[in-house]
Parts: C-alpha cells; sequence; structure tokens
C-alpha cells in the first residue's frame, strides 16, 4: 500500500520536476526576477492603449495578463509582477527580439517575414485591411479610388496590402504614407486624403476620435487577412509552450467570450474565422 501511495506520489510530481529541469530562456528569467516583461503600444486602440488612469489597456493587455496568470501557476510564483515596456510601431518586435521584453501584446500580424526576427503565440484575433473613406464619397470599393490620395501607415501589412491590392486590381491611385492614425485621420477629415487603410478593428476604434464620427465610412470589402498573435522571442520553446498553454486555457473557458464581449461585444458575435482561431487554439493538454 505503501510503495502504491509513493509510486503516485512520483507519478504526480513528475511532471513539476522534468519542468523545473527543463526551464531555460525566458522563463528561466521569468521564475528568478518573479517579474515578466510586456511590450504595449499606446496607439492600437481597442487592442492595446493608454487608458484615462494612464494605464496599458485593450483587448490584447486583458489577454495576455490572463496569459501571465497562467505562467504564475506554471512556475509556481504568487504576485508575479508585470514591467511594461512602451514600444512604438516600428520599435515593437525589436524590443522582443532584443530581449527589451518578452512578449509583445497589441495588433501584430503573424507574416512569415517577421519570423526571421521573432516567433508568435497561437492566434489572438483575425482582422483585415480597410479602407476608411468620408461619408459623402460615391467609392463603393478600391476600384472607386482610382487618381485617388490614399493614406497609410509605412512598413506595415497594410501597406504591402494596399499595393497588392492595387496592382491586382490595375487601380492607379497615390499612396501616400503618414506618421500616425490620428495623422491619417485628420488628413482624412481635411480633404488631403480621400481614404485611409489600416486595419478594419484599428479603423473602427479610430473613428470615435473623428470630429464628427458620423462623417466617415468603413467601406465593406476586405484588402488583405490579418491574423494577430502575441510576439515571442525566436528560439525559445519552452516559454512559446508557456503562452500558447495559457491561451488554450482561455479559450477553453469562458475567459475568452467575456474578455471579448468587453471590447467588441458593441460589434457582435466574433466572425467565423475568429471563432475557428479561438478553436484552433483551444490545444487539449
Amino acid at each position: 500500500m505503501i510503495r502504491t501511495i509513493a509510486l503516485t506520489i512520483a507519478f504526480l510530481l513528475a511532471p513539476t520536476m522534468v519542468s523545473a529541469q527543463a526551464l531555460d530562456g525566458r522563463l528561466k528569467r521569468i521564475q528568478e526576477t518573479k517579474s515578466v516583461a510586456i511590450a504595449y503600444r499606446s496607439d492600437a486602440a481597442p487592442f492595446s492603449f493608454v487608458d484615462a488612469s494612464k494605464q496599458p489597456s485593450g483587448y490584447s493587455i486583458d489577454l495576455c495578463k490572463r496569459v501571465v496568470g497562467v505562467i504564475e501557476q506554471q512556475l509556481g510564483i504568487q504576485g508575479l509582477q508585470i514591467k511594461w515596456v512602451p514600444v512604438t510601431l516600428q520599435t515593437r518586435m525589436e524590443a522582443v527580439a532584443k530581449g527589451q521584453a518578452d512578449m509583445e501584446c497589441g495588433s501584430t500580424t503573424v507574416t512569415l517575414s517577421r519570423m526571421k526576427q521573432v516567433n508568435f503565440s497561437s492566434f489572438t484575433f483575425v482582422d483585415g485591411t480597410g479602407l476608411l473613406i468620408k461619408a459623402s464619397s460615391t467609392a463603393n470599393s478600391l476600384s472607386d479610388l482610382a487618381g485617388k490620395k490614399i493614406g497609410v501607415l509605412p512598413g506595415t501589412t497594410n501597406e504591402k496590402a494596399l499595393h497588392d491590392a492595387l496592382k491586382r486590381r490595375v487601380v492607379s491611385a497615390s499612396v501616400v504614407t503618414v506618421k500616425s492614425r490620428e495623422e491619417g485621420l485628420a488628413q482624412l477629415e481635411a480633404g488631403t486624403l480621400d481614404a485611409f487603410a489600416s486595419d478594419k478593428t484599428l479603423l473602427m476604434g479610430l473613428a470615435p476620435k473623428a470630429k464628427d464620427p458620423k462623417a466617415l465610412a468603413l467601406l465593406t470589402e476586405d484588402l488583405s487577412y490579418e491574423p494577430y498573435a502575441i510576439t515571442l522571442p525566436r528560439n525559445d520553446d519552452n516559454f512559446r509552450l508557456a503562452v500558447n498553454t495559457g491561451l488554450a486555457q482561455i479559450y477553453r473557458s469562458g475567459a475568452i467570450a467575456e474578455i471579448f464581449n468587453r471590447w467588441f461585444g458593441a460589434f457582435g458575435k466574433p466572425g467565423m474565422m475568429l471563432e475557428a482561431s479561438y478553436i484552433y487554439g483551444a490545444i487539449p493538454e
């Protein structure tokens, strides 16, 4: 009987012992410092922004906080401290690649070219490049913007998607780069731009900042497929597994519905592609 109990205890403790022995990379540093560094952006509402209390907030921020909670359990640490690392559109991936942050939680699209610099978690959201125009515009699609000026942020997947769509549809339009979404909105309102391209959900989050939100409209067509994920360091499989384990638990529980409804409930239920991402991400133990 005693032998049976001893074997049972050994079996239950085995995963923990193996985990402790295999601890390396970011997980080892997180355990030693009892802190995790999360990069965030202040200009990617409703995914990542700074709220009225000057704290990082948004869909991706909430998701990453839950993931950190699961990592706490995996490492057996209580009160794991989050160190927030502000980044920009240009520095977000570099911060993770150079070790300034353990992960980046925002609206970063997974691409093969970016995988040469960083790694990614399971998908956290699915969006598409859209076009914001004035409600008074007669345009119903990208083709109707021939000869017009379309703004976009440089170095983004939206810029590539816009150029590819214009070439594919043989539409001649001027692509104008802007420094920020706020600048793109201002130029659109002033009439300097005829349209502004970005991820659709980000455009919906930008519209309320307009002088007259009702004077703007979002075209229904998608110019690209934009799968978001948490940005992670390359060559750290254990850390990626820890993050994906956290996401899987969130997706299998009602937590993901709670987070989604908090930020997107006004827009209805998740689309089919996003629902599929949650299902695929709910990897069994």
